[in-house]
């Protein structure tokens, strides 16, 4: 198992940060994509819808087509420009998808340093962000799925057939013909937090309590190292890909 470590400073804060992924028992190829940036704070993950070449390209399009939106944008007005950088990642998959006729789209969550002590947490589709501060584990994000939707209005039981169908179910993705825009965080970063992203291989597989007694480590690539032997532990039923970020102190 890979796992890719980097160390970042951001306006006093110093971050450390591991990444890692697992195909799992369920396929034979890694449908997860994820970014862990050498130079700057950001971190983004990505999931393929399916296991064929729509969901491959749409994966590695989309990330690809984020980050360099990203890095190449002054930070300014921050929502905006990640808005414009979801809607180039929207634009790319969907005109690699007219050349196949299959679904071609995936999720889309990612971690970008808004220049000062803070972060942006974008969000499209059901991959997760979490947050651990004080002991305190707080899902960040929304999964955009009818079984988010249905669980939350009551339209079915969360352990029922139909709650377990509608987890296939994305209202939003990147590839979406309705190219919808994504939900935006701005988080303040104190020493102490740590953060994750990670695919639904990791968080339908984990639960909250182990999840949260795995992040208290003080080691990112432990802890990622952790995580993903758990997931196949619990089967391997998905891939997985995780990137845990630990804000460790203030510089002086």
């Amino acid at each position: 198992m890979e796992i890719t470590k980097v160390a970042w400073t951001a306006a006093g804060r110093r971050l450390t940060a591991a990444a890692g992924s697992v195909v799992g028992e369920r396929y034979h190829d890694n449908y997860d994509v994820l970014h862990l940036d050498p130079g700057v704070p950001l971190a983004v993950v990505a999931d393929g819808m399916g296991d064929g070449p729509g969901s491959t390209i749409a994966g590695s399009t989309a990330v690809e087509v984020f980050v360099r939106s990203v890095l190449e944008t002054p930070v300014g007005d921050a929502p905006s420009a990640l808005r414009a950088a979801v809607t180039q990642a929207q634009d790319s998959v969907r005109q690699a998808g007219r050349t196949l006729d299959e679904l071609t789209g995936c999720t889309l969550t990612a971690f970008v340093s808004a220049g000062d002590a803070s972060a942006w947490i974008v969000q499209l589709g059901d991959s997760r962000a979490y947050r651990l501060r004080d002991g305190l584990l707080d899902l960040l994000t929304v999964d955009h799925t009818i079984a988010w939707l249905g669980i939350l209005n009551g339209w079915f039981a969360a352990d029922s057939d139909e709650a377990r169908a509608a987890r296939y179910r994305l209202t939003r993705y990147a590839g979406h013909p309705d190219a919808p825009e994504p939900d935006l965080m701005h988080v303040t970063l104190h020493p102490g937090d740590v953060y994750l992203l990670c695919t639904d291989g990791v968080s339908d597989q984990l639960t909250y309590e182990r999840l949260t007694r795995v992040l208290a480590t003080d080691d990112p690539g432990a802890t990622v190292h952790a995580l993903l032997d758990d997931t196949l532990t619990a089967g391997g039923r998905d891939n997985a890909t995780a990137v845990v970020i630990r804000v460790e102190r203030t510089v002086l």
